[in-house]
């Protein structure tokens, strides 16, 4: 059974859509497929994603209102080139867009601004303007009372005195105000009445006052939506050696980049609804390393491929409007006017990740094939820099001392695919697959409200000859029920919406030719 033909054929029908729409920011599923097929080659391929992302307010929210589709569709293409200049020596340059995000919240709910939107949660605003309330009339009303207090018993008084001499119950003014001032019970009564008002006055007045500021501050919240791109490119350089013709050993850098733009808005997110954050397009390197066998003559193939984590040290530009809230807290103007004058970078670490392909012959113009990917989400998290001083602040009012991280998985990714490809004649061959991913954690970033997937997908390609081709390939994919949770509840039990019954549709083209 000599599959050698075949399994090539067959390998290339997978098309481009092994990640597409994996856990967390997983995109492209980082094959090198490519750089291990026979001799000089080239491929370029695209994929396009039409997700369904709906969901309705819950947990933690005070409303329960549906949340319409919020996942953008993309697309994201692909490229290899490799030369085989002797059989023991191969290069080859892979280009894909590993990681990347797109959303954005439309429509009524709290992932979008609204006139009523507060600037902590209303129960703890309402404690905040109580205790503030409370703060400055303890420091007032000494005062007040000190001032207006006598003055104000002898306003009663005399007032009492006159009613007694128009009753008839007293000769004089003078008579019926001494018969008061001698009656401890009568200026008892008075001077807790006096002091009562006095009281009332202080406190109407520091309640306009404070609900006044709070007014202003709640003004300085954002409008508009809630929305999230993040784009990354990888350029893989692979040098390959083969001892023999069964085994392949390869290595090389990855250079990448990443950029993106990501705008908090709504009740959800409180003091951070209006925070902006852009981050131009960085870079940083990288390295991968793998080890593949075949045997040609049964289709065999298998090959494992480890990729490192890649750092980037990012200067993101921050906005955050609101600021002056701080002052609502104790020391919080001198923490926001740190905030405001600070400068720093963020790290950023996209994940290490590894991948196990394998495919083999089980009967004539029959392949199996199967492919497993480890993402290491679990230690990935974004903490923009301002962002980051800002938790710190306002993390002991949700029980997070230490601040909190905009973007936080608590998992790691595993994903499989499994499918059995055939070869119909000399220039067709199709296949189908079932894949699984794990996601990575819930509940999950209001960012990206899925947990996983399983999908079906066909693929199927055209060789006019034998030394190109065309493939397509279309994924249905059913998306995990997710929990959605901002980055200050994250690592606990709270959640502000519920996703269900969510779904999704990619396609995918690719051409390839031998040279």
């Amino acid at each position: 059974m000599k599959l050698k033909t075949l399994s090539t054929a067959i390998l290339l029908a997978t098309v481009p859509m092994t990640g597409v729409f994996a856990a967390a920011m997983d995109r492209s599923g980082q094959s090198i497929s490519a750089f291990l097929q026979p001799g000089n080659y080239f491929e370029a391929g695209i994929s396009v994603l039409d997700p369904t992302v709906e969901g309705q307010e819950a947990g933690t929210s005070a409303t329960q209102r549906n949340i319409s589709d919020m996942a953008g569709d993309y697309y994201f293409p692909s490229a290899a080139l490799k030369f085989q200049p002797t059989s023991k020596f191969s290069f080859g340059i892979l280009y894909d867009q590993p990681f990347g995000a797109d959303a954005e919240y439309k429509g009524n709910n709290v992932f979008v601004s609204e006139a009523s939107n507060t600037i902590l949660a209303p129960t703890a605003l309402a404690e905040i303007r109580q205790n503030t309330i409370n703060t400055n009339v303890a420091a007032v009303l000494p005062g007040a009372l000190a001032t207006n207090l006598t003055p104000g018993v002898n306003n009663q008084v005399t007032q009492r005195a006159a009613a007694l001499v128009t009753a008839g119950v007293a000769p004089d003014q003078a008579t019926a105000e001494s018969a008061i001032r001698n009656d401890t019970a009568a200026m008892t009564a008075i001077t807790q009445g006096v002091t009562a008002s006095i009281t009332q006055q202080v406190n109407n007045t520091v309640a306009t006052t404070v609900d006044a500021g709070l007014a202003n501050i709640n003004g300085l919240l954002g409008t508009g939506n809630t929305r999230v791109e993040v784009d990354t490119q990888n350029l893989s350089f692979i040098a390959g050696f083969q001892p023999t013709e069964n085994w392949n050993i390869y290595a090389g850098p990855v250079y990448q980049t990443v950029k993106g733009n990501l705008s908090l808005r709504g009740q959800a997110y409180s003091i951070f609804n209006g925070y902006d954050a852009s981050i131009k397009e960085t870079s940083g390197t990288g390295w991968l390393a793998g080890l593949a066998f075949q045997i040609p003559d049964i289709a065999l193939k298998a090959s494992l491929t480890y990729r490192s984590e890649i750092d980037h040290d990012v200067n993101i530009n921050e906005s955050i409007p609101t600021l002056p809230a701080l002052t609502l807290l104790p020391n919080g103007a001198a923490a926001a006017a740190g905030i405001a004058a600070a400068s720093g970078e963020t790290k950023i670490t996209t994940p290490q990740s590894v991948n196990l392909d394998f495919q083999t012959g089980i009967m004539a113009n029959t392949v199996a094939f199967a492919n497993v990917r480890w993402v290491d989400w679990s230690s990935f998290s974004i903490r923009p820099y301002k962002f980051g001083l800002l938790s710190d602040a306002v993390g002991p009012l949700v029980q997070r001392p230490n601040g909190f991280n905009l973007v936080e998985y608590s998992d790691d990714q595993i994903s499989a695919t499994v499918g059995v490809g055939r070869k119909l004649n000399e220039q067709w061959a199709g296949n189908l697959s079932v894949g699984w991913d794990s996601g990575a954690g819930n509940p999950v970033s209001t960012l990206g409200p899925t947990e996983g997937y399983w999908n079906v997908g066909l693929g199927l390609q055209f060789s006019p000859a034998p030394n190109y081709f065309i493939a397509g390939g279309v994924k249905y994919f059913w998306l995990g029920d997710a929990k959605a949770q901002t980055g200050a509840q994250a690592g606990g039990n709270e959640y502000v919406a519920n996703f269900e019954d969510n779904n999704a549709i990619a396609y995918g083209l690719k051409i390839g030719y031998r040279f």
